[in-house]
């Protein structure tokens, strides 16, 4: 057989971590790792190198020596509570998202994550194409949180939620930061973010002193929580799967 493609792209010969990706694997990113890891063989060759295309329908595409394949693709929202993790395993045997979710035959991850004290809205598929798209900064998906706080933030702190705060030698901003209801003494802020690193909202709280007591996401775009309950599941609609692709392909959102 022939050697994977170096030069050639297209929808007949992809690239390999896009191929990888399309199998449920992971994103295009996670499953650059796998190749990186010198996890991926292409006929029996292990490839390390990125960039590289083949042709699925005459080469064999192993990852840890399994066959791979394209899956049909699934899409889930599920409502993570706390204390569960948004990764597939977990080494200290800690409860996983996986743990919430039926038996599936498909491979699915989370687009994203949620930290192990958050909780909120996830979305769970196996289509590494889309969750590309929509984690990707350029696209501008916007995501909307529910903040807790047993201490109001003085229109000073909020303004520099907006303006930004340097948090581990990191320049962090929100979008918007809005309080919308006391609840028993704690306030609860509603927060705009578009570009997000790890733990984003809870380092830049934490730099101005205010502890979170708990934080919910609730949006990714057009998708919503809505009233699903913590720990429960459904399968999205076509129209939302068909919304979320459109939405992740508009232009940058303004920051």
């Amino acid at each position: 057989m022939d050697s994977p493609k170096q030069n050639r792209k297209s929808d007949k010969h992809p690239r390999l971590h896009k191929y990888l990706a399309s199998c449920g694997l992971g994103s295009r990113r996670a499953c650059e790792g796998l190749i990186a890891e010198g996890r991926v063989s292409v006929d029996g060759k292990v490839v390390r190198e990125q960039g590289v295309c083949i042709d699925p329908a005459c080469q064999a595409v192993c990852l840890d020596q399994r066959p791979v394949a394209s899956q049909a693709k699934i899409f889930l929202v599920l409502n993570k509570p706390r204390d569960f993790l948004c990764t597939s395993r977990d080494p200290q045997g800690r409860r996983t998202f996986l743990s919430l979710l039926p038996p599936l035959q498909e491979r699915v991850f989370t687009v994203g994550r949620l930290d192990r004290d958050s909780e909120g809205l996830l979305l769970v598929t196996n289509d590494g194409d889309l969750a590309h798209t929509l984690m990707h900064p350029r696209h501008g998906v916007e995501k909307i949180y529910r903040v807790w706080t047993a201490t109001r933030l003085t229109p000073e702190q909020e303004q520099r939620l907006r303006t930004g705060v340097t948090s581990q030698g990191e320049r962090l901003h929100l979008n918007d930061i809005t309080p919308v209801e006391t609840q028993s003494g704690k306030t609860v802020y509603q927060v705009r973010l578009v570009a997000g690193r790890n733990r984003h909202i809870r380092r830049m709280f934490e730099a101005l002193g205010i502890t979170i007591l708990r934080l919910q996401r609730v949006t990714i775009g057009p998708l919503a929580l809505d009233h699903l309950r913590s720990g429960a599941w459904r399968h999205l609609k076509d129209e939302e799967v068909q919304a979320l692709r459109q939405y992740a392909v508009k232009p940058l959102h303004s920051y």
